[in-house]
């Protein structure tokens, strides 16, 4: 907006024209958003779980902790990001008689004492590849990283992502990063976001209701959409975010839901089949690439960027 100022001005006159000068050029001078979330693309996502189901199909079936499936899943996501400029670390741990493994992600910048994490497990069960639980969301963590990397995002918080082992033994690998915090380093992760189990093939569309202003970020994202989204309750304490939960970090998620049944009620809001499991596949040898809904791992990779760049900004 421009002023036009006739003539010459002077005393008081001067002085109000100046403020609303100066006024206006703030305003106009106002910077929008640092950034917008990307589109995730769906097929990039899925090009990751093709990966991890060839990586299950060359050992043995699965990609258990303790099961070369597993460090082959590892290395396959530590590559992509290494190529993208993360600064990955590993952290070694035992159970079971086997050594386990996390993977952390940093994004270079931001604030150190104001960390957004985003994580997932890597982990399948023994019985079969673990596609929808969890390459689902291991795929869409590692799809919304490069998407970081390719907007080169320069966001006011530290950006980490994470991959956790273990987590079908009982949250064994992201239980022993959060013991491994000091108190100094807890105190610094202002959010940590879990996603396992997010292209259930009979979806519904369920997000974690325990800190306020993140629950609040994916519904709003959803909301966006026309899509209703109901408080997650099936796993609740059941995967990665519960250990930050404990020592007192701020956590959020999303879930399309597991064994729990679909009701009539859930099916006309969401479509699919209503009294039939969420994934019929649970932690079975048919969670491979066909036991996952694309609207549903469309919906929530997005969900997922938007509240990564919602919350770091």
């Amino acid at each position: 907006m421009k002023l036009s100022v006739p003539g010459r001005v002077t005393g008081a006159a001067a002085m109000v024209v100046v403020a609303l000068l100066t006024t206006s050029a703030t305003a106009d001078a106002a910077p929008a958003r640092v950034a917008a979330a990307p589109d995730i693309p769906v097929a990039a996502v899925k090009a990751h779980l093709t990966q991890l189901q060839s990586i299950a199909t060359a050992n043995g079936g699965n990609r258990a902790h303790g099961r070369t499936g597993y460090k082959a899943s590892l290395d396959y996501v530590k590559g992509k990001l290494d190529a993208a400029g993360f600064t990955t670390t590993i952290q070694q741990f035992t159970s079971s008689g086997s050594v386990g493994y996390n993977l952390i992600a940093d994004w270079p910048g931001g604030d150190a004492n104001q960390i957004v994490m985003a994580g997932s497990h890597l982990d399948s069960v023994t019985s079969g590849a673990g596609i929808n639980d969890n390459g689902s969301g291991s795929a869409a963590v590692l799809e919304t990283a490069l998407a970081v990397s390719r907007a080169q995002y320069q966001p006011a918080k530290h950006l980490r992502f994470a991959w956790w082992g273990a987590e079908e033994l009982g949250l064994v690998g992201s239980r022993y990063h959060v013991n491994n915090l000091s108190t100094a380093n807890r105190a610094k992760i202002s959010g940590y976001l879990n996603f396992d189990m997010i292209g259930s093939p009979n979806p519904g569309y369920f997000v974690y209701d325990d800190d306020p202003a993140i629950e609040k970020t994916f519904k709003d994202y959803f909301a966006g959409l026309g899509v209703a989204t109901e408080i997650e309750t099936e796993g609740d304490g059941r995967s990665d975010h519960a250990p930050f939960k404990s020592a007192g970090i701020p956590v959020g998620g999303l879930f399309t839901g597991a064994s729990s049944t679909k009701s009539a009620a859930q099916a006309a809001k969401w479509g699919g089949t209503a009294g039939q499991s969420f994934d019929r596949c649970y932690h079975s040898s048919c969670d491979t690439t066909a036991n996952i809904n694309d609207t549903a791992l469309d919906r929530n990779s997005d969900a997922l960027a938007y509240a990564v760049w919602e919350l770091s900004d």
